[in-house]
């Protein structure tokens, strides 16, 4: 029982471990979009204002280079989310174990106690009836 315990703990912890590597990707995707949009409003004004062609060029390319890195992030949070589904899995399968081994061991703990309690039933009889008996053989000594 301690080793599924244990176990189940372990199992929840590789699971938040997922859980908090995920949103660490996507709160990094989150900032990415950030900047695409800072830089698509700077390469507006940029525009706007007049720039070489080169420094446009120079910009745009950041931009798609961002780009690029959010699909990467949103790729990796597809194969983590994917992870976290399997590992949950895996956590519901030890949360059942442990569960059927506590239904076990109540099962278990109550047919101790029913025999415990016939036994004592039995010494409680076997008691009265030796009482009953001494006071027969008592009674008729007298």
């Amino acid at each position: 029982m301690d080793f599924r315990e244990q176990e189940l703990d372990r199992q929840k912890n590789a699971l938040a471990l997922l859980q908090a590597d995920l949103k660490r990707i996507e709160e990094a995707r989150e900032i990415l979009v950030d900047k695409v949009a800072e830089q698509s409003e700077q390469l507006e004004r940029v525009c706007m204002l007049g720039s070489t062609a080169s420094d446009i060029a120079m910009r745009k390319r950041y931009i798609v280079t961002l780009q690029q890195e959010i699909h990467f992030k949103e790729q990796q949070a597809i194969l983590k989310q994917a992870e976290i589904e399997k590992q949950l899995g895996v956590v519901v399968e030890a949360t059942k174990d442990v569960k059927t081994l506590e239904k076990l061991e109540e099962k278990q703990l109550e047919e101790y106690n029913a025999a415990a309690g016939k036994e004592n039933e039995q010494f409680i009889e076997e008691f009265v009836s030796g009482q009953t008996v001494r006071a027969a053989i008592s009674a008729q000594e007298q």
